[in-house]
């Protein structure tokens, strides 16, 4: 089942976006597919394998086709506001009815009211609440704990710098960077092109240019420290909370309700 308020018109190629998708976020998180597995793990261990999961800032449903091919006896609620993203997503999962799919904006304060069920037994994000700041993330935190249920989890895949170590900081970011400019030259798409060519697209292109209305080509949000995150998760009402796996830029912080 979808709700979308955008375009997902039928005749594109979805699979195909997705895998464009996919290759263009791995220029950028080669460890991509790693932390995914990371996540999943955590959910069958700490839920189980027929969860009802809230996908948040879902995009083109990375998480949820994750999720339902590990686990078919799951069902997701994929929440994003991004109008291409939502109807890649709307296109993929057509038909399949462990799927729903909610245009809302993480910002407005009733934006729960929009979803399916009252609370979840996991919610899981990836690279995408680096677009707020840490204001309107801490508050969004509060929200998430009242929707996971007792025992639930939540976890968040995303950049966090440790700033206390700028020199080997440098040295990873430039080595990420060298091997990004090789990707570029070997015909992997950046972001910029990616959008390009979703843009040119008959089916993506109105959506598309509904997108940079709202997002402009980035949003300008924060990227606090794994001690801020596992603090902050604390304080609005989960009982534990610690990084699950990390890499030299990014970290899986998992709170526990």
């Amino acid at each position: 089942m979808t709700e979308l308020t955008g375009t997902t018109a039928s005749g594109a190629d979805w699979q195909a976006w997705q895998r464009s998708w996919d290759r263009q976020q791995e220029l950028y998180l080669p460890d991509r597919e790693e932390r995914f597995r990371v996540m999943l793990d955590m959910v069958e261990a700490l839920v189980g394998t027929e969860p009802r999961v809230l996908d948040l800032a879902c995009g083109t449903g990375s998480i949820t086709a994750r999720l339902l091919q590990r686990f078919p006896g799951a069902v997701s609620t994929g929440v994003d506001l991004d109008p291409a993203l939502l109807a890649i997503a709307g296109g993929t999962f057509t038909g399949d009815d462990r799927v729903t799919l909610v245009t809302a904006d993480l910002k407005d304060p009733r934006w729960p009211e929009r979803l399916p069920y009252e609370s979840y037994d996991a919610v899981l994000t990836a690279t995408a609440l680096h677009w707020l700041h840490t204001e309107p993330l801490a508050v969004l935190y509060g929200q998430i704990a009242e929707l996971v249920r007792a025992g639930g989890v939540f976890m968040n895949a995303d950049h966090m710098i440790d700033e206390s170590t700028p020199r080997i900081n440098a040295a990873e970011r430039a080595l990420r960077h060298a091997r990004m400019d090789q990707a570029k030259r070997d015909g992997v798409p950046d972001w910029s092109e990616w959008w390009a060519l979703a843009a040119q697209d008959p089916v993506l292109g109105e959506p598309t240019a509904s997108r940079f209305e709202i997002y402009g080509e980035h949003a300008d949000g924060e990227t606090p420290s794994v001690e801020w995150h596992t603090r902050v998760l604390r304080e609005k009402g989960f009982g534990e909370a610690r990084p699950v796996w990390r890499s030299p830029s990014d970290a899986l912080v998992l709170a526990l309700k």
